[in-house]
């Protein structure tokens, strides 16, 4: 009995030991990361990069940065295991591509391509990030001919 209780004891530690490892290494990735989505105004985690997206999801994304003329980074999930699955574990969001403006989550490929038909991400692109969208030029200004 005492060999059991020893022996659970000794898992115990281990287990513990390796949980904290964990933690402290998460929280090592997510400052990592919130560090990345913080050197630029807009910054993308990807599949691909935007000269060669490696899936629809991330192409679109690129399309939508492309027709506002944003600057932006981009960083490939797909050569990093850790950034990958650290940017769905900081953002809750279960996901790739994801999109941050000026260090904020704003969402996924859904949520910017619906920001983008609805007008909303010329807004929060001006006001957030003071980009100014290459579309705010091509835009109708009134129609009340």
């Amino acid at each position: 009995m005492n060999a059991l209780v020893k022996n659970l004891s000794f898992q115990l530690i281990r287990n513990q030991r390796q949980f904290l490892l964990h933690c402290s290494r998460f929280a090592t990735d997510a400052k990592a990361i919130e560090d990345l989505t913080k050197k630029n105004k807009v910054v993308v985690f990807m599949k691909g990069n935007p000269e060669a997206p490696k899936c629809g999801f991330s192409n679109a994304v690129v399309q939508i940065m492309r027709m506002h003329g944003v600057q932006y980074d981009a960083h490939d999930v797909l050569l990093d295991d850790d950034i990958r699955q650290g940017v769905k574990d900081l953002t809750s969001w279960p996901t790739i591509p994801q999109v941050f403006i000026n260090g904020e989550f704003i969402g996924g490929c859904d949520i910017l391509l619906q920001m983008h038909q609805n007008g909303e991400l010329i807004e929060v692109l001006e006001k957030t990030a003071g980009i100014k969208s290459a579309l705010t030029d091509a835009a109708p200004k009134d129609e009340k001919n």
